[in-house]
């Protein structure tokens, strides 16, 4: 069953396409990265989807129907530039924007409490937003963004301003949200969060998508002629192999074009070396990312 589906969303500004002819759709139950570079449309699509804004032409549902001021209450939304209400207390802002989504106080508080206790913060629940962190203030924005129970949950730059403990902490969370069925578009510079979270991914450029599927087989598509070794012993020149790029720890072996990953591993072993390691170089999420918008900005 889908979280989101959007069609074909078209949105221009001053005669200039932000968002171009877009369709994507995201399942419950998973983590959809929505990426691109600075200016690609990512968050006009994310505000098309929210109906902060319309699209030109083309159409969202979500959560089967078309987006109303109740459904709305089904959505969890950390938009881009925050927003809490500096001279207010935590607890009271939390509460506060909790009853926003319909929420009563007694379980709004209830569930505060748990998710302040969970990240950390529970200490912190009588200070005033104004003398948080940025971090902080970050923890208490997700958690005003998934107090409610929504089934969708949609995360522009979750990550700004956390130290590394507190960005685990988010991710475990994201995690426990996925695996509670519910839906989670995540959008985010930050490719390695991407590359470990995410089950498909969406990527944007000049409003277009240029990938779009899932990880793994993408990753594959984007496989390089290059094998990863580790060994012991004297490598001494191998057939089919044009270059040899030492790294910490592995030896990069790139291939000729001719020549197949098996066929180097055979004249490997015939060598004698001792093979501790062998694969297929697969290129991160940022190598691809590089790769694709570099080629469109040529």
């Amino acid at each position: 069953m889908l979280a989101a589906e959007v069609n074909h969303i078209f949105k221009s500004y001053a005669d200039k396409a932000v968002v171009n002819d877009l369709s994507f759709s995201v399942a419950r139950g998973e983590i959809f990265g929505l990426i691109g570079p600075n200016g690609a449309g990512k968050t006009t699509a994310i505000r098309m989807m929210m109906d902060i804004i319309k699209p030109d032409s083309g159409d969202v549902t979500i959560l089967d129907e078309k987006l109303s001021e109740a459904s709305k209450n089904r959505l969890g939304y950390l938009p881009e530039e925050r927003g809490l209400y500096r001279k207010l207390t935590t607890i009271d802002s939390i509460i506060y924007l909790a009853s926003l989504k319909g929420m009563d106080r007694h379980s709004a508080e209830e569930k505060a409490n748990e998710l302040l206790n969970q990240t950390g913060m529970l200490p912190h629940k009588r200070k005033k937003i104004e003398e948080l962190s940025q971090g902080m203030g970050q923890i208490i924005q997700f958690i005003v963004t998934i107090i409610h129970d929504p089934e969708l949950v949609i995360l522009d730059e979750p990550f700004s301003g956390l130290d590394p403990v507190n960005t685990e902490l988010v991710k475990r969370m994201f995690v426990d949200l996925k695996n509670q069925g519910k839906a989670v578009i995540l959008s985010t510079h930050r490719m390695n969060e991407i590359e470990e979270l995410c089950d498909r991914i969406l990527m944007i450029d000049n409003g277009r998508a240029v990938l779009y599927g899932n990880l793994t087989e993408i990753k594959s598509r984007y496989r390089s002629s290059s094998v990863i070794l580790d060994f012991e012993g004297e490598l001494g020149e191998v057939p089919g192999v044009t270059e040899k790029r030492t790294h910490k720890g592995y030896v990069e072996l790139v291939l000729d074009g001719n020549t197949t990953p098996g066929q180097i591993l055979e004249r490997l072993v015939s060598t004698g070396i001792v093979i501790n390691r062998f694969e297929v170089a697969t290129p991160s999420l940022n190598e691809i990312f590089l790769k694709v918008v570099g080629k469109n900005h040529e």
